[in-house]
């Protein structure tokens, strides 16, 4: 690198992989492959750099996700995770006030105070804030449990990874609502009057990722660092992805099964990683040798799918 980088994945050292933890797209360890150009990592050093957002851009299953886990691990730090729906409002992301346990309380004559008392923290609070954060949610716990809920995956430092799942499926008025909190790191919580900030030195990495179905407002671009991931295109790119997460099939295997994928694609759609990943996976599970009418049926349900050409048509 040419410069003085904040984050440097080179000098992480993976620990042993179990290749049985993957379940669809987790697993039990976050691993990722970055572009040999270093944009990946460019991007998320301005980002930190710069204490904006960043927001990553790709189709589904280009790997958008598993950055964020990525990063917290590299780094040591906390993960914490929302997905993002048409329903998610910009409060739920700090905080939460359960009204309905408020009300089935005072139907039982059990109410036990103001809004305070039935206020959770989100996930943003958490990463900005833990100690008040476990402060809040030890006064609004349920009568008869113990402790505080935090979660997030605890890591060794003090920062913490922050990873908003999906924002363009959210409502427009969404990440306007969020501009003063990602912007300026803090929020003020409307029952009680409390502003929750974070020190800017340990200010969370927030990654917001997008598949672009929604168009996001200006002035919410403008407050982040972009990051655009493609899907690869030659067998090498998805054996080196695969590489990382099967390191014990070898290494001409993966470079075969690529080719196959890439050729079955043949223009048609462009295979993302998390489906290579996928085909490798029924590959190691079937048996390693499949007759060729196997691979093509197992090509057309990994990869192919019907139903991604019919939304081409």
């Amino acid at each position: 690198m040419s410069y003085t980088p904040l984050f440097d994945p080179s000098k992480f050292v993976e620990p042993p992989m179990d290749e049985g933890a993957a379940v669809g797209d987790r697993s039990e360890r976050a691993v990722y492959h970055y572009d040999e150009e270093g944009k990946t990592v460019l991007a998320i050093n301005v980002a930190l750099a710069t204490r904006r957002p960043l927001l990553v851009r790709g189709p589904s299953g280009c790997g958008k996700s598993s950055l964020a886990r990525h990063v917290a691990r590299v780094q040591g730090w906390w993960f914490y995770e929302q997905v993002i729906s048409s329903r998610t409002q910009a409060q739920d992301l700090l905080w939460e006030v359960d009204h309905l346990r408020r009300l089935q309380d005072a139907q039982t004559h059990r109410l036990r105070g103001g809004p305070e008392a039935y206020l959770r923290p989100g996930v943003l609070w958490w990463a900005f804030d833990r100690g008040s954060a476990r402060r809040q949610a030890l006064r609004s716990r349920r009568p008869g449990t113990r402790g505080a809920v935090d979660p997030g995956r605890g890591g060794p430092g003090p920062g913490a990874v922050v990873l908003l799942d999906e924002i363009d499926k959210a409502d427009p008025d969404v990440p306007n609502n969020l501009l003063v909190p990602l912007g300026s790191l803090y929020f003020q919580v409307e029952e009680t009057g409390q502003v929750v900030k974070t020190d800017p030195a340990e200010a969370p990495f927030i990654v917001l990722t997008t598949n672009d179905e929604r168009d996001l407002p200006d002035a919410f671009l403008r407050r982040c660092v972009e990051l655009i991931l493609e899907p690869p295109s030659e067998a090498k790119e998805l054996a080196d992805i695969g590489q990382k997460h099967f390191s014990g099939v070898p290494r001409e295997r993966l470079e075969e099964i690529a080719g196959r994928v890439l050729d079955v694609a043949a223009g048609e759609v462009d295979p993302s990683p998390a489906e290579f990943l996928d085909t490798v996976r029924a590959w190691q599970r079937l048996g390693p040798d499949l007759a060729q009418e196997v691979w093509d049926d197992v090509l057309r349900v990994t990869v192919r799918k019907p139903g991604r050409l019919a939304g081409r048509a």
